[in-house]
């Protein structure tokens, strides 16, 4: 196994969790917080919008199962990265698009990708790309949201027609038992 891992804000966390955790390859999926100043930020402060935090994941992969490619691709998809600083009803800096990266291939990787994404995009890609600083882990209650509590309004309105577009678009992706019977899934 050859594992990296990198970073993705892109609206709420939640969201991105619950779809890469469906990816073929992700080893692990971490909601938290990165792209500010105050260290150890808790949930309360980066909602508050004046910590600098975005809300994002870390995704940790097997890169000889699933490409790095492959992986920002699932990310033009499953948000949208025209929106500045607002997904849906989610508004403020900590809800923006961003790509933290590790090392300069991954930083290759994304601006390329988005070049990639722009061509099918109608208005331009507001996505920041910058070097990863600092994680911070969000709170144990953010983790495995989605399938803690998949009945929850926000989970069935805002998280569900995402995955159900990673679904139409990136079916080939998912991981089991999401490809068996993605119905009593989610």
């Amino acid at each position: 196994m050859k594992t990296d891992s990198i970073v993705f804000g892109g609206g709420c966390f939640w969201c991105l969790e619950a779809a890469y955790q469906m990816i073929r390859g992700v080893q692990e999926v971490t909601p938290g917080y990165s792209g500010g100043e105050l260290d150890h930020p808790t949930y309360n402060q980066v909602c508050s919008g004046t910590t600098g935090h975005a809300e994002v994941v870390k995704v940790v992969f097997d890169a000889e199962v699933i490409s790095l490619e492959q992986i920002l691709n699932v990310f033009w998809i499953i948000h949208d990265p025209t929106s500045l600083n607002k997904q849906g009803a989610d508004e403020g800096t900590q809800y923006r698009s961003i790509i933290l990266f590790s090392n300069p291939a991954q930083e290759k990787a994304a601006i390329d990708s988005l070049h990639q994404a722009q061509k099918l995009c109608d208005k331009p890609i507001v996505t920041e790309v910058r070097r990863l600083e600092k994680f911070w882990t969000a709170e144990d209650y953010h983790h495995n949201y989605f399938l803690n509590n998949p009945s929850q309004a926000y989970c069935q309105i805002v998280i569900n027609p995402k995955l159900a577009k990673l679904r139409q678009r990136h079916s080939g992706l998912l991981a089991l038992p999401f490809n068996q019977d993605l119905n009593n899934v989610i």
